[in-house]
């Protein structure tokens, strides 16, 4: 094994946290000496005033550090998997997956009010179709407005009254220490997350067979028995930034369920399914369940 392995990562206060976990993960294995990371930015980085949909979608946030590991100017890539589109990229290899973090989404406000404590016409940010068509269901009576950029960003933007509340990953807030800023937590039944968010994806070479062998002692095999029938209902819908889909699976001794739920594309039909198969069959029910989205959708979230 090289002594030295470098990581690449998108350059924000957050990505940087995950590659740090990922740097200490890989550490434990004797095969490793020593870990760079590099920082690196990324399209979806610089652009922060439209949605990521209206640019490319979620390559955006990948592309720029695939390109680095296929020039082999890095050894390994970190992302966070939602932000990973579904089609991988030929000469490289996604299976390695660490624990997940909390996947649950969470509401900050001004004045550290829950959602149903909003006035109406209350302004807020989301740049997620998801977010928006589910938390429309719970207040159809609020503005919801586009917000882009970092955590840090985003609450500044809130701090300056420019939106009475903003939804985000818990697993985010949590790694950056803002706990405390958090107003409400919905549950994963309330709002379903997207596939694999409060995943960190380690991503490295096809051809690179002494760090795959490193990278399966690291995969959390939970972990990534969850984002196999996540995933491939994204597949199956052959879903981008847009399709405002939740899925999320959960493992309950030898059985996996999974729920997810579909929008149509103006957020007015809401299509949802709830299954369990055997743990071994994992990837099997993510394409049934969303092969049966599909279908009962009749292709309404695709333009």
């Amino acid at each position: 094994m090289k002594k030295k392995i470098i990581i690449g990562s998108r350059g924000s206060k957050l990505a940087l946290i995950y590659a740090e976990k990922a740097k200490v993960e890989l550490l434990k294995n004797e095969e490793i000496q020593s870990i760079e990371i590099k920082s690196i930015t990324t399209t979806g980085d610089t652009i922060t005033n439209v949605r990521v949909s209206d640019h490319g979608g979620k390559g955006l946030f990948c592309k720029t550090i695939e390109q680095e590991l296929l020039s082999k100017n890095i050894d390994l890539a970190v992302h966070a998997l939602k932000d990973m589109p579904t089609d991988e990229t030929e000469e490289l290899l996604t299976n390695c997956f660490l624990e997940r973090n909390n996947p649950r989404e969470v509401l900050i406000s001004n004045g550290n009010k829950n959602i149903n404590d909003l006035k109406p016409n209350a302004v807020v940010g989301t740049s997620s179709f998801r977010r928006e068509f589910q938390l429309k269901n719970i207040r159809e009576d609020l503005n919801y407005k586009l917000i882009r950029g970092n955590v840090d960003t985003r609450i500044k933007k809130l701090n300056d009254n420019l939106y009475d509340a903003i939804i985000l990953s818990y697993a985010g807030i949590k790694s950056l220490g803002l706990e405390t800023k958090i107003s409400q937590i919905f549950s994963t039944s309330k709002i379903i997350p997207s596939a694999g968010q409060g995943v960190i994806a380690l991503q490295c070479r096809k051809n690179d067979q002494q760090l795959i062998e490193v990278l399966n002692k690291v995969n959390h095999k939970p972990t990534h028995n969850c984002i196999k029938a996540e995933r491939n209902v994204l597949k199956v819908l052959e879903g981008n930034c847009e399709t405002a889909v939740g899925a999320f699976a959960k493992i309950s001794e030898n059985k996996i369920e999974l729920v997810a739920e579909l929008f149509s594309l103006d957020g007015k039909q809401r299509f949802y399914l709830k299954l369990s198969k055997d743990l071994k069959l994992a990837s099997e029910l993510g394409k049934e369940v969303g092969e049966i989205l599909k279908k009962q959708s009749n292709n309404s979230y695709k333009k």
